[in-house]
């Protein structure tokens, strides 16, 4: 069973559900709706859940849980919406072994679990609490839970944004599972066993098994092999902060960590502010070797999860409807202020980087706000208008919930693009793009750049051959650090 997208059409392309038999064949299971995914089948083959979502909801905002039943030839039949809906989030359908259908919903506004009984046609909350047990569904195949065969679940759970591994028993009780990591990813479990991505502080990610009955664990796979002295690794620390209309944001703070070099007593570090992608998506603690290059060179590290990001709840997460270009904007800027004002870092070197939505939040705070000496875009957006004009499918109505509609809110679009703004723009700015680059094309890039250096702002473009939306090439990774600190060297001489 599968979700196929048909490009023979005329206009957008349709989404379906199909199922593929071994001679070849292939049955059409469901269409009607712009988007599917994660399509279940029962284990003995006689249902089908799937989710399914249409424009102009991303998967975040809104999903329906659909049922079928299916005969011996593989045909649907009694196809029911069982859960979700315009306002309600579902993620991750799973069966158990013995065909009792899971499912994480937003309902009460936090993602949490529930099972399926058919019973009154309602679904039973496993464990209600005020914490985050799915996430934004970006990708198929995401996981935050794992059915073990033995009536235990498996899971992972976001509390205030830090995600933990826990244990769901038969007797509805939940327990913490202690293991040496700092964040969990794409849980899976089967036969008293789950398997998990575990990343620590100081430690790389791996893939870890781990009995549940005698609770050890063993690590299979290393994703690379550090031999680095601790002393050059830099913790995170979860801080909160205030930020505008009286409201809270939250990020992991990494200070310099270099055990041969230390600044002198009077000196504060220079601290980068990172505003992540998506922008629906989060930040999360963990050995980040890119953070490190910063943190061992002396720079502090700020990694906000500003309004809008998940594993805070819906209700935080929704903060940015309306807002983007706003709020997340303000939200770097409030992190960066109160921590020079707390004295942890220099006030006078104030940075800020960011890739694809976090480098639309770079170019915004550049434009509408004197707070920061300098700024990277990395394949960053500057022109909203043309974002919304050109682009795939899946987010081909995401902004209109995250800005307005368009182009009926046009003036919003302008309002909010670096690109028509640069006037305002005064610190030096450096862009690092993609030529093959169809989501944020280059020329958006060298517009802006072209514009600061008529201004007589310090500018500099490098353009990658190659390279897409988001760097893959260990070359191009490699060169956009060392450039990107070459650069703020040259701008601290300025």
């Amino acid at each position: 069973v599968c979700v196929c997208e048909d490009h023979g059409t005329a206009g957008e392309p349709e989404n379906l559900l199909l199922l593929a038999t071994f001679d070849g064949g292939m049955a059409k299971l469901h269409r009607g709706r712009d988007f599917y995914g994660a399509p279940r089948l029962s284990p003995d083959g006689s249902q089908i859940a799937w989710i399914c979502w249409s424009h102009p909801n991303m998967p975040w905002d809104g999903t329906e849980l659909w049922l079928a039943d299916l005969d011996a030839e593989g045909a649907p039949g009694n196809a029911r919406r069982i859960a979700g809906g315009p306002d309600e989030s579902i993620f991750q359908p799973e069966w158990s072994p013995g065909g009792v259908l899971h499912f994480v919903s937003d309902r009460t506004g936090w993602w949490n679990l529930y099972r399926w009984t058919g019973q009154d046609g309602e679904a039973e909350p496993l464990c209600p609490m005020e914490a985050e047990c799915g996430m934004g569904f970006w990708q198929f195949g995401m996981s935050t839970y794992g059915l073990s065969g033995y009536g235990d679940i498996v899971m992972t759970v976001a509390e205030m944004g830090e995600w933990r591994l826990k244990r769901l028993d038969r007797d509805g009780s939940v327990q913490p599972i202690d293991l040496p990591y700092a964040d969990y990813y794409d849980i899976n479990a089967s036969g008293g066993r789950a398997a998990f991505l575990g990343t620590g502080d100081r430690e790389p990610s791996s893939v870890v098994l781990y009995d549940i009955k005698t609770g050890r664990h063993e690590v299979v796979k290393q994703s690379t092999v550090l031999d680095i002295d601790p002393g050059y690794l830099s913790a995170a620390e979860a801080v909160s902060f205030p930020t505008g209309g009286g409201d809270t944001a939250h990020g992991f703070l990494y200070m310099p960590a270099n055990r041969e070099f230390a600044a002198p007593e009077d000196e504060l570090p220079p601290l980068i502010v990172k505003g992540h992608g998506g922008p629906t998506a989060q930040t999360r603690r963990g050995l980040s070797l890119k953070i490190q290059y910063w943190t061992s060179r002396g720079f502090a590290y700020l990694d906000v999860n500003y309004r809008g990001s998940t594993g805070f709840g819906t209700s935080y997460r929704r903060k940015l409807d309306g807002q983007w270009g706003v709020a997340d904007v303000e939200d770097c800027v409030a992190g960066a202020r109160w921590l020079a004002d707390q004295g942890r870092v220099d006030g006078n070197r104030l940075l800020i980087s960011g890739g694809s939505a976090g480098g639309f939040t770079v170019l915004a705070a550049l434009t509408f706000h004197e707070v920061f000496k300098a700024g990277a875009s990395h394949y960053g957006i500057g022109d909203l208008m043309a974002l919304a004009d050109d682009t795939h499918k899946f987010e081909a109505r995401y902004l209109d919930r995250l800005i307005g509609p368009y182009p009926e809110r046009q003036d919003l679009y302008q309002a909010r693009s670096p690109i028509m703004h640069v006037e305002n723009l005064s610190c030096p700015v450096i862009f690092m793009q993609g030529e093959e680059d169809k989501v944020v094309p280059p020329q958006q890039a060298r517009s802006m750049a072209a514009a600061l250096r008529d201004k007589g702002v310090y500018t500099e473009l490098i353009l990658y051959a190659g390279e897409q939306h988001g760097f893959r090439r260990a070359a191009t990774i490699i060169d956009t650090l060392q450039s990107e600190l070459a650069f703020y060297q040259r701008v601290f001489k300025l």
